[in-house]
């Protein structure tokens, strides 16, 4: 039985989650029809503008995302608790941002911010909503879905439902969800090459490396945010040379032909290297609402009052792996 979400996404508690928002149907409503021919390719950018404008509002850190075309991955943490000691201005010009007047001047968007600030109910919904992750995810679908009809020229659905969540409950599943997320093309035979992988985080940042070599060196940052982050304290340069090899393990045509030795990265994070691939992999169908360890898993099912939670199962397998 499906649980509500709220049981899983606290309302007061910062949490690590890998969301997926599929389009209608699955359709590919942001690539290119196969059956018309007709590109939508242009959309993804719509779609990655979006995020990092996400990013910049909320109290979000986005650390990973894939923009494919019939589907969206999102990586990130977000902290409830954080927009209480923002200053009324900040959280009125936060929301303005995301919902700016109809008319774009200056003076037009100095009114919104002065009536929202003005408005203490208001203002204290706002500031509640600045750190939800439903709301997150609402103010990612709805102008994208509004944007995309009003190019179509039609009215109805975008995107199939509500988002889809799960909950990481320790670093080494945000880094395998980072991962999975990266080689979302990879897995798709969509590439194998990394820098060829657009519309993905790894791809904005091996592009940003490129630019600034001086990064590959330094702890690799969210791609945008605005809280403090747990994010696993790697390099740069070791993050992409992980997402690197498990593209290559992931990769059923080229055993024999590409070395498996991992990098050494991968061996300080686990003892049992071997347990990397499976473990990325598992994200999108071994595990579900939750990622974790085995105990993790375990005392996440007693909180929601269950005697078994999806994933417990492959959890303890994984740890036997060599």
């Amino acid at each position: 039985m499906a649980q509500p979400r709220s049981q899983l996404v606290s309302a007061d508690e910062r949490g690590m989650f890998h969301c997926v928002q599929r389009c209608v149907r699955r359709a590919w409503l942001c690539g290119v029809d196969t059956y018309t021919g007709v590109s939508f390719e242009h959309r993804k950018r719509w779609v990655e503008e979006r995020i990092a404008l996400l990013g910049e509002c909320f109290a979000v850190a986005i650390h990973a995302y894939a923009v494919m075309s019939n589907h969206v991955h999102l990586v990130l943490e977000i902290d409830p608790r954080a927009p209480r000691h923002w200053c009324d201005d900040d959280v009125a010009r936060r929301w303005v941002r995301l919902f700016p007047p109809r008319e774009s001047t200056r003076s037009a968007i100095e009114a919104k911010c002065q009536s929202t600030i003005s408005d203490p109910v208001r203002l204290a919904v706002i500031r509640q909503r600045l750190g939800d992750l439903s709301w997150l995810m609402k103010c990612l679908a709805e102008p994208i879905a509004r944007r995309a009809n009003a190019e179509d020229l039609c009215k109805g659905r975008f995107w199939e439902g509500r988002f889809k969540s799960q909950v990481l409950k320790d670093e080494k599943a945000l880094l395998a969800a980072m991962a999975y997320v990266d080689l979302n093309p990879v897995r798709a035979g969509m590439t194998d090459q990394m820098e060829d992988q657009q519309h993905t985080s790894v791809h904005a940042r091996a592009r940003e490396a490129r630019d600034r070599p001086q990064l590959l060196a330094c702890a690799m940052q969210p791609w945008v945010t605005t809280i403090t982050s747990t994010l696993p304290g790697i390099r740069l340069r070791d993050y992409l040379e992980l997402v690197e090899w498990i593209g290559k393990q992931l990769r059923d045509d080229k055993h024999g032909i590409i070395s498996t030795a991992a990098p050494p990265i991968v061996q300080q994070i686990e003892k049992n290297t071997g347990r990397w691939p499976v473990r990325v992999k598992a994200i999108g169908s071994r595990y579900w609402r939750v990622v974790g360890d085995t105990q993790d898993l375990i005392d996440t099912a007693k909180e929601l009052g269950q005697r078994w939670l999806r994933g417990i199962g492959f959890a303890r397998s994984l740890e036997k792996v060599r």
